[in-house]
């Protein structure tokens, strides 16, 4: 017997008919990513984008391991440096890294924390008992997308330095990523340390090779977070220097050193007057879990181990009707909740019920109040510590530890609970106060629900038909229809005429608009230009605004681009986020940005625009300094633009209101919390801080750019 073998062989038909689908996928074609490999390939996995808000995170990971050496005592200062050739340097008083080899690899404890993954003193408990870095990846991660990064620590007496690049140690021949680079491993002895002197700065430029070229970092979001650090952690000092000049900006350090704790954070988090003083709840609970420990080997082995979960809650209720809960779990801040902030509110909303009872605040025949009821006009810090939580993802923004519900809920029924069965004269007025507010939230809620079906596109503040001076679009799909609100009359004109009215429809407003910061909802709508808004959009206003009923997509903000101009896109825009904040959130609402100035040029060649727009002073002297280089002519002296009324129909829609050239702003949730900061400076009631404001700001002005 004999078998004949094809050279080249025809594939195997399947069942079905067709050739083996298999026969050109075999284990040649997997790839293995040994050590920070998988981090280049995928950063989105690890720090969420490669945007600006990737680089932020990168600078949360290695402050995050500054600050949980203050938790456990260690540290008591930290400095986060902007510096002006792109690098970033964070540096702390703490015990410093460890310097000393680590048996099972040979590594030194800086290159074993900066190279490999899942790497750190967080995991068996010994160093830390709480901490925000716990994946023992934050460090590798933002060392692994560095084209540099320079670690030095103060240890034993002496400074250790290392480099790497890329996540690779080695020796750079000069300063900056680009500097000749030797590949070498292990730690260098750069000097002497001060006698007692301990801890780490670490130093790193992000690599262009992963981030976008627009990422940037965000000043005010970074002194946003070092504020709420110092506040979390009371008596820790923290300092951020910006020594970028951006935009000719000159270096500045700021410093934020609190200790009054999570109770001086929620009165600076609380945008309303005060309606209680601020309750503070703490306690501690025990729970086991059976998670996977080092043994002496090396070894995982899954161990049942006993918890300790420490529980710091600051409440504060006040006059007005936004919620405001921030969580956190070692610091940490969980911004999309978890089980920490389910079993607050659970058991929040089920001991007032029981008060609320108890009291005969709610009579019997009136249903149960609910956590909106609750939560409305509250200010809430939801503290948990523990060791090892238990996260969604490595961007720690859900806690997933199941017992955290149970304990905190715990801790807030038996606090709150003798709180507000209290017998001194001074809680019984203030607890008389929160029960009437809830009580009075949730009978609001319940007429609004009764009426909600007469008022499906407006409210019951509403006319049922839509203002006169609205000229409307034809479409009514809500994915291509954009209402702009227009500054002025003289302004609408030339916009009617610039619109394409099939999906794009103009609502003019005279002037500034109501201040809705202080005023209350009557004189909010009692004001004709606030209560036209609310009506063209059609969607109410306030709890019963709904998203979902809105007449369209996009709220574009259209004003001139003057201080004027800017205020009352200030104002318009305070008003969306106090009234219809969903709709902020959702980014539906746009600011239009209208040229200041318009260039002429003489001679255009073939191919060159004879017009030229600038937005900005800086934009139009870059633009004339580059057409000057150019040798291009252009007529004297440049257009300036004092209102959208002096532009002709067709110069408007071809730089602010056509789709296809326009450039829109989208406003997001922190430009509206920036604005509304702003008008309680600028038109709250408080007189001083404004004094303030003004008085050291004088200094700063530049006459020059006045417009007189």
């Amino acid at each position: 017997m004999s078998a004949t073998v094809a050279a080249n062989p025809e594939p195997v038909p399947t069942a079905s008919g067709g050739a083996d689908r298999t026969s050109g996928y075999t284990a040649r074609h997997l790839s293995v990513l040994e050590g920070l490999e998988a981090v280049r390939k995928r950063p989105g996995m690890y720090i969420g984008s490669t945007d600006g808000r990737g680089l932020m995170h990168c600078i949360w990971e290695i402050i995050d391991n500054a600050v949980d050496e203050a938790l456990a005592g260690f540290c008591s200062h930290i400095d986060v440096v902007l510096r002006a050739d792109g690098s970033v340097e964070v540096r702390d008083d703490g015990r410093g890294i460890p310097v000393d080899v680590e048996p099972r690899t040979g590594l030194t404890g800086v290159e074993l924390v900066m190279t490999k993954l899942h790497a750190g003193g967080k995991f068996g408990g010994g160093s830390y008992a709480a901490s925000g870095g716990l994946h023992g990846v934050g460090a590798s991660v933002v060392n692994a997308l560095s084209s540099r990064l320079d670690v030095e620590v103060d240890r034993a007496g002496k400074v250790h330095l290392m480099s790497f690049r890329r996540g690779d140690p080695g020796v750079f021949a000069g300063e900056g990523p680009g500097a000749p680079f030797t590949p070498q491993s292990g730690l260098v002895v750069a000097g002497k340390a001060k006698r007692g002197v301990t801890g780490t700065r670490v130093r790193w430029w992000a690599d262009p090779q992963v981030f976008l070229k627009d990422a940037v970092l965000d000043l005010e979001q970074l002194r946003s977070r070092a504020r709420q650090t110092a506040f979390l952690v009371p008596g820790l000092r923290i300092a951020v220097h910006d020594e970028r000049g951006v935009d000719g900006a000159p270096a500045s350090v700021e410093e934020f050193h609190y200790v009054g704790g999570i109770a001086e954070f929620c009165e600076f988090l609380a945008p309303d007057a005060p309606l209680s003083d601020v309750v503070r709840l703490q306690g501690v609970g025990h729970f086991k879990e059976t998670v996977p420990v080092l043994d002496d080997q090396g070894h995982l082995v899954s161990t049942e181990v006993s918890r300790e979960m420490a529980v710091d809650l600051a409440l504060r209720w006040g006059t007005g009707y936004d919620s405001v809960t921030r969580s956190f779990v070692n610091i940490v801040a969980t911004p999309k909740g978890g089980t920490h902030v389910s079993g607050f509110e659970r058991s929040i909303t089920k001991t007032l019920n029981k008060r609320l009872r108890d009291a005969r605040v709610l009579r019997a025949a009136e249903p149960d109040v609910t956590k909106e009821d609750v939560l409305e006009g509250l200010t809430a810090v939801v503290t948990v510590k523990f060791p090892e939580p238990q996260f969604e993802g490595q961007t720690k923004e859900v806690l997933g530890t199941n017992a955290a519900s149970r304990i905190v809920a715990h801790v807030v029924e038996k606090q709150l609970g003798d709180l507000l069965a209290s017998t001194k004269r001074n809680d019984k007025a203030m607890v008389a106060a929160i029960l009437d507010k809830v009580a009075s939230a949730a009978r609001t809620r319940i007429a609004a629900r009764q009426h909600k079906e007469n008022q499906r596109r407006k409210n019951a503040l509403e006319t049922s038909s839509l203002p006169a001076k609205l000229k409307d679009c034809r479409s009514e799909d809500v994915t291509r229809t954009e209402l702009f609100i227009v500054e002025g009359d003289s302004a609408l004109g030339t916009a009617n005429y610039a619109r394409d009215s099939a999906y794009q429809a103009l609502l003019p407003i005279r002037g500034k608009i109501l201040n809705v910061q202080k005023a209350s909802v009557s004189d909010m709508l009692k004001n004709n230009e606030c209560a036209s808004i609310i009506q063209v959009i059609g969607a109410g206003s306030g709890r019963t605004f709904d998203l979902e009923a809105a007449r369209y997509g996009k709220v574009i903000l259209m004003a001139d681009a003057d201080v004027d101009g800017a205020h009352i896109r200030c104002l318009l825009l305070t008003l969306l986020y106090r009234t219809m904040r969903p709709l902020v959130d959702a980014g539906r609402v746009f600011a239009a940005m209208p040229p200041l100035h318009r260039i002429e040029v003489t001679a255009p060649k073939k191919g060159q625009p004879k017009y030229l727009y600038t937005y900005t002073d800086v934009e139009l002297r870059r633009t004339l300094h580059d057409l000057e280089r150019r040798g291009v002519k252009w007529k004297d002296p440049v257009q300036r633009y004092k209102g959208l009324g002096e532009m002709d129909a067709h110069q408007l829609a071809e730089t602010t209101m056509d789709p296809a050239r326009r450039t829109l702003r989208r406003v997001s949730v922190s430009d509206a919390e920036a604005a509304e900061s702003v008008f309680e400076l600028l038109m709250g009631n408080e007189v001083a801080p404004r004094r303030d404001f003004i008085v050291d700001g004088a200094a700063k002005l530049d006459r020059e750019r006045l417009d007189v």
